[in-house]
């Protein structure tokens, strides 16, 4: 079984030789890389033809900068592999990772196999917990329920808002190629909706997988400590483009007669989007009053309102249920101050 890993890359040049070696030197060999350089304007381009050049399975495109979605869809129109994985070019895998997988899904013909990963902050490394269980198989019910939560989390899952969004990322699976093809799923612009585009294409996928793995073992490095990373800067439109996502997840439930769960786990994701939201503001550069008014506006938009009146607080630990009841009033102080001691923790 041959794998097409897929990397994009925009100015990853210190990031990307650890990124490629550990995908080169994977134990399982059977692989194309698929790299698509995204118009950056650092040394990017020099270290994949390097690569290229030394290894003939890496494969090297390159575009004007249009946003890492084009990138991906570029390098999925060329994958040639049965199973496709994605690996952003500032990250790394475990030497097995593939072995693993393809291990995972030529043993139980599985759609999908996940795993977790690793958290990168510089010096310190944090595990992500998403399952209890060495490895989990979903049959097509519980596949459904995947699918769900793609849209959001409902119910005791509210327990772990910290892994709310663990398995909706592109990377940290293995895909059945055919799949994707057979249905034309492709990854959603990110410019369009902000930083979940990993997300809607797991949604339009999950509605077509019938089975799938998950790995409890860490195997995908996700890097934190970028401050390049699209994650981490201060994004000015992420506020329109989330609104987008509400009305594109709303159009999506009504458009294929989803179940009630799924209009609650939007209304939760609409709800939880309050902390991301809010810790953008917090990021603006301009600072004070700006952020300020920024968290006043999120509060008063009349869906964010709504969901955050409906909230459940009861499955939250007391830090959660303060920021939501201060949410939940439109206190903003009280929601800044909050804030402030999150941007100030997660900076350490």
């Amino acid at each position: 079984m041959k794998i097409s890993v897929i990397v994009p890359c925009y100015n990853v040049e210190a990031y990307l030789p650890r990124c490629l070696e550990s995908i080169l030197g994977q134990s399982y060999p059977e692989l194309e890389v698929l790299c698509v350089d995204d118009g950056s304007s650092d040394g990017t381009l020099q270290v994949l033809a390097h690569y290229a050049d030394v290894d003939s399975r890496v494969h090297v495109f390159s575009q004007e900068n249009r946003g890492v979605s084009a990138a991906r869809n570029l390098a999925i129109s060329k994958a040639e592999g049965e199973g496709l994985m994605f690996v952003d070019g500032d990250d790394w895998l475990e030497p097995d990772t593939c072995a693993c997988a393809v291990r995972a899904m030529c043993e139980t013909g599985a759609d999908v196999v996940m795993w977790t990963y690793v958290r990168e902050f510089g010096a310190v490394s944090k595990v992500k917990h998403i399952f209890d269980g060495e490895e989990l198989h979903f049959g097509q019910e519980d596949c459904r329920k995947l699918h769900r939560r793609m849209i959001g989390l409902v119910g005791e899952e509210l327990r772990s808002l910290e892994s709310a969004d663990a398995l909706c990322t592109l990377w940290g699976k293995l895909y059945r190629r055919a799949l994707v093809a057979e249905h034309g799923v492709t990854v959603p612009d990110i410019r369009t909706f902000g930083t979940y585009e990993d997300g809607l294409f797991n949604l339009e996928l999950f509605a077509y997988v019938r089975r799938a793995v998950f790995l409890n073992r860490p195997l995908y490095h996700y890097r934190r400590d970028n401050g390049g990373s699209i994650t981490t800067a201060y994004q000015p439109e992420l506020f329109r483009r989330q609104l987008r996502l509400f009305q594109h997840m709303e159009k999506y439930i009504q458009d294929h007669g989803c179940s009630e769960d799924y209009r609650e786990a939007l209304d939760n994701r609409v709800a939880l989007s309050l902390i991301s939201l809010g810790l953008n503001a917090e990021a603006n550069p301009a600072g004070g009053r700006a952020s300020y008014d920024e968290v006043r506006t999120i509060l008063r938009e009349p869906r964010c309102r709504a969901a955050c009146r409906q909230l459940t607080l009861r499955y939250f630990p007391p830090h959660w249920k303060l920021f939501f009841l201060c949410a939940k009033r439109e206190w903003t102080p009280g929601v800044c101050l909050l804030l402030k001691c999150m941007a100030a923790l997660r900076g350490k």
